[in-house]
C-alpha cells in the first residue's frame, strides 16, 4: 500500500493537515487500512524532504497545512500511469503459513487449509453484504459522492481477492490429496485444477458456501 501516494493524491485536491489527511483517507477507503497520525506525519515529512509536498500555512485553529507541489503533481501523474509492480509481491501469511505447515511434526495441514477456508467464505460473505449496501447507496442516487464509490472499487476487489484464496486454497488441498497418493495411482489421477482458472459458476460458489454454514 503507498500511503505516500495516497496522501499526495488527497493534497492534490487542496492543503491538508495531518489528522485530516488520515480522516480522509480512511473514508476513501473504508477504513480497510487504518492509519495512525504518526505514519501520516512521518510520510509528510518524506514527502517535504523530497519536495513534494511544502507547508503552506495554519488554518484557523493552528493546524499546520501541507500543500503539494509541481514535483508532487507530476509524481503523482506518473504513479496513476505506472503498473503496480509484482516483481516483488508482499508477504503473504496464509502462503508463509502453509509453506511451513508442510511437512512440520504435528500439524495436520488439511486441517488447517479447512480453517482458513471457513474463515475465507466468512469473509466473502460480509465484504458482499457489505458491498449490497454500498452498491443500492450509489445506484440510487443516494449517495454520488466520489469516496462511497472508491470504499464500492475497494470492496469489489476484496471480494474477488477472497474468491480467488478460496479457489487457491481448493487448489492446495487437491494438490495434497494427489501427493498422498502411491505413485502408481498418482499417475493416473488428474492433476488439479490451476489457481488461475476460471471463476467459478455461481453454483458452486453457493454449494460450496451452504457446505461451510453446515460445518
Amino acid at each position: 500500500m503507498s500511503i505516500r501516494h495516497g496522501l499526495l493524491a488527497l493534497l492534490e485536491r487542496g492543503p491538508r493537515y495531518g489528522s485530516q489527511l488520515r480522516t480522509e483517507f480512511e473514508s476513501r477507503t473504508g477504513s480497510t487500512w487504518p492509519l495512525n497520525v504518526g505514519q501520516v506525519y512521518t510520510t509528510l515529512a518524506r514527502l517535504e524532504r523530497d519536495g513534494l509536498v511544502a507547508p503552506d500555512g495554519e488554518d484557523a485553529a493552528g493546524h499546520t497545512l501541507y500543500a503539494i507541489t509541481d514535483t508532487g503533481r507530476a509524481e503523482l501523474r506518473e504513479w496513476y500511469e505506472r503498473p503496480v509492480d509484482r516483481a516483488n509481491p508482499p508477504r503473504d501469511e496464509l502462503s508463509i503459513k502453509l509453506a511451513m505447515a508442510v511437512g512440520a511434526p504435528g500439524v495436520d495441514i488439511r486441517a488447517v487449509i479447512q480453517s482458513q477456508r471457513h474463515a475465507t467464505i466468512r469473509a466473502m460473505q460480509d465484504y458482499t453484504r457489505l458491498k449490497a449496501t454500498a452498491l443500492a447507496a450509489v445506484e440510487s442516487g443516494r449517495s454520488g459522492e466520489r469516496d462511497d464509490v472508491a470504499w464500492l472499487l475497494v470492496l469489489e476487489q476484496l471480494i474477488f481477492q477472497t474468491e480467488a484464496e478460496a479457489r487457491w486454497l481448493d487448489h492446495c488441498e487437491a494438490r495434497l490429496v494427489r501427493l498422498s497418493l502411491p505413485a502408481d495411482r498418482r499417475a493416473a489421477a488428474p492433476e488439479p485444477p490451476q489457481a488461475a482458472a476460471e471463476t467459478p459458476a455461481p453454483h458452486t460458489t453457493r454449494a460450496r458456501t451452504a457446505r461451510t454454514r453446515r460445518a
